[in-house]
């Protein structure tokens, strides 16, 4: 066999390592290690105070005797359109959603917008009429807003920006820091559906049936469970880095493991076929009309009954549970019975989602 010769200077990994980079990479907008890694060492020394430290998908504000949670949220996802949703409906969803899992009922939201010189006035109207309708479903009032147009270039077409307020109706859920051994996690429907979409629409691939966004509001069946006194431990809709990035936050909250059953797990056909395809693990994968919850084993048939009667979670599921810390923080017992690691990915499989 001949030597030969490699310059490995010329190799590159295409996961970032974790040591310092001198300029930023698409992983520190991820959602998953990096992006935490990006708050903890960059954004808490700066801004440090006892709101922000709960790192909530909104901030909870006491009011004279009002409290209101508070969101604010940005959205470059490409394409502009796809299959279940588009920019708009995305950036109106995706802020109501934050705020109904941080346990309020949305209210006012605004709305920013960054134009890129020479969109077609007929592609602006039509994500126009999107957010109309949007904020017309999710009962929601667009009360302020602004609107810039830069250079040819200088941004992809259009961005969003979106805040929102809300207000707290009874109490936000306790957090990820108070799991307890033995809490049940519930997924509220299919997960990987909006990763699968945007996939499909950004590359052209020709699935048939194409994958679905789940592109949705989620408040409905969060507000029944607080009327009806179903206290779930934590609650968070699964976008950026899907259920594998919520899991590894509220194991390193709670100091426990979370294992769940890839059995278990809700899958739609479209979706498990893509990802089998291109070797993808939906755990990964974003979603924008799903999210995770977990709940003391006493309430599990409470909270599932709830949720069943409500489309958005008709097809809830118990995937897992908390369990005292074992050799990683999440774990899967896949098919055949084994217990494996999983891993959040550390790079950007898919920039550009939401």
């Amino acid at each position: 066999m001949n030597n030969v010769e490699i310059d490995i200077t010329a190799l590159s990994c295409p996961i970032p390592a974790e040591t310092e980079h001198e300029r930023i990479t698409l992983g520190y907008g991820e959602g998953g290690y990096l992006t935490r890694k990006f708050i903890r060492e960059r954004l808490l020394p700066r801004f440090d105070n006892p709101t922000l430290r709960q790192l909530g998908d909104a901030a909870i504000l006491n009011i004279d005797s009002r409290r209101i949670v508070f969101t604010t949220d940005c959205y470059t996802v490409t394409p502009l359109f796809f299959p279940g949703g588009d920019i708009g409906k995305l950036a109106i969803f995706g802020t109501v959603n934050d705020l109904a899992v941080s346990g309020a009922i949305p209210r006012w939201l605004s709305l920013s917008l960054v134009i890129e010189e020479g969109l077609a006035w007929k592609t602006l109207d039509r994500v126009l009429d999107s957010i109309q309708a949007a904020a017309a479903s999710a009962c929601v009032m667009i009360v302020t807003g602004d609107t810039k147009v830069v250079p040819r270039g200088a941004v992809d077409q259009l961005f969003i920006t979106t805040s929102g307020i809300g207000e707290l109706e009874a109490t936000a859920p306790p957090g990820p820091e108070l799991l307890r051994d033995g809490d049940v996690l519930i997924a509220s429907g299919p997960i990987g559906c909006h990763g699968a979409s945007i996939l499909c629409a950004r590359e052209h691939l020709e699935f048939d049936p194409i994958p679905t966004s789940d592109c949705a509001d989620v408040t409905a069946p969060l507000v029944a469970l607080q009327r009806a006194g179903v206290a779930p431990r934590a609650i968070r809709d699964a976008t950026r880095g899907g259920i594998a990035a919520i899991l590894q936050e509220w194991a390193e909250s709670s100091r426990r493991s979370c294992v769940i059953e890839e059995t278990l797990i809700p899958l739609n056909a479209e979706v498990r076929s893509l990802c089998e395809l291109l070797g993808l693990d939906p755990l990964h994968l974003a979603n924008e009309g799903t999210f995770v919850l977990a709940t003391a084993p006493e309430l599990v048939e409470q909270t599932m009954e709830i949720l069943h009667q409500h489309a958005v979670s008709s097809r809830a599921t118990v995937i897992g549970k908390i369990t005292p810390r074992r050799v990683a923080p999440v774990m899967v017992v896949r098919g055949i019975g084994r217990e494996v690691v999983l891993d959040e990915p550390i790079g950007a499989p898919l920039p550009r989602i939401c």
